[in-house]
């Protein structure tokens, strides 16, 4: 029995040393397996000698052996629950938050380079007395074409072919389409109100056409209007200058040149000295010098006429641009697509 006994006390003492020296719980599950475990463990190994002893020894045994087997598994939770404290604290404070510290900011959007240059724009045009008016994207042809000058014959409508909706009136003669241009505005604002006008009208615009650089389907236009007694070609020349400077600097030349619009007459494009070359020919204006940033001209009279002006008594000048052209020009971008790509490393240049 003696021999017994003496394993017995002989694993309690390794193994409760041997636990003191544990530091993380793969190491303790080890420790369980080696001396605690069914099949391998050295104290169920012993146990298994107890039914051999003599009947006299087996009850001293059998005590020292639960003694042994209650210490190691007391000594054990004990351990573990030392162990999972000390990985709790460590977690705790690997996850510590300094609550005084500042808060993280939330990255903010900005506006749209379009939406700031439509801003602008409108900024420009304030000072000298305009006021901006919207109207709505989805138009009667009536005010899209017909009104401007545009029959259904006319072959300016190949120009402006747009996206139709299938609804018509009651008489089925104005069929409805998404505007091709804010110029619709120009008739509902001489029918609902008596000269003097100056109005800007912003909005989006649709296009049936084929995209590439400078071409987009979907995009925006500012429409310019102003009716009065006296207006002449010379105010709008005064007007379009003005504004150029103000967006591309008080050294910029102007150019018009004659240009045909079927709702106005004289047409002409503008155009500015191009701001990288001082009008020597570069890159950016195909070498001529020059930059077209819009078209106007004087509001063609049969127009005044169909809204009930008397064309002998008002004059007028309506003016049209794009945002995003003029965006272009001042930013150098080469790709109007760039601006509904809806990529965040371009939108966020601005």
């Amino acid at each position: 029995m003696s021999t017994l006994t003496d394993e017995l006390t002989d694993v309690e003492s390794s193994a409760l040393a041997e636990l003191e020296r544990i530091s993380d719980r793969d190491a303790l599950e080890e420790w369980r397996v080696t001396w605690q475990g069914r099949r391998q463990g050295r104290l169920p190994k012993l146990l298994e000698q107890l039914p051999t002893l003599p009947i006299e020894d087996r009850r001293e045994a059998g005590q020292l052996a639960n003694r042994v087997r209650t210490a190691l598994e007391n000594a054990y939770e004990e351990r573990r629950a030392v162990l999972e404290h000390a990985s709790v604290s460590q977690r705790l404070s690997a996850e510590a938050i300094d609550v005084t510290l500042p808060g993280r900011r939330v990255p903010a959007g900005g506006l749209h380079p379009t939406t700031q240059t439509l801003r602008e724009i409108i900024d420009a045009f304030k000072p000298m007395g305009f006021t901006v008016v919207e109207g709505p994207e989805v138009e009667w042809d009536y005010y899209n074409f017909e009104a401007l000058n545009i029959p259904a014959d006319h072959p300016a409508r190949d120009q402006w072919d747009t996206l139709w909706l299938d609804i018509e009136d009651d008489d089925g003669k104005r069929p409805l389409l998404l505007r091709t241009h804010t110029s619709p505005m120009q008739v509902r604002i001489m029918e609902a109100q008596e000269p003097p006008i100056r109005v800007l009208v912003p909005g989006r615009v649709f296009r049936h056409e084929a995209t590439d650089a400078s071409h987009e389907s979907v995009f925006f236009q500012v429409e310019g209007l102003a009716i009065d007694r006296g207006i002449t070609f010379a105010d709008l020349k005064g007007t379009l200058y003005a504004f150029a400077r103000r967006m591309f600097g008080p050294d910029r030349r102007v150019r018009f040149r004659c240009d045909f619009f079927p709702f106005v007459e004289p047409g002409v494009d503008m155009a500015i000295d191009c701001f990288a070359c001082k009008g020597n020919g570069c890159r950016v204006c195909s070498q001529s010098g020059w930059l077209e940033i819009m078209g106007a001209g004087m509001v063609h009279p049969k127009i005044l006429q169909r809204v009930g002006y008397d064309p002998d008594e008002y004059t007028g000048f309506a003016f049209g641009m794009g945002p995003e052209r003029i965006a272009m020009l001042r930013h150098g971008i080469d790709d109007i697509r760039h601006f509904y790509a809806n990529d965040l490393n371009f939108l966020e240049q601005f």
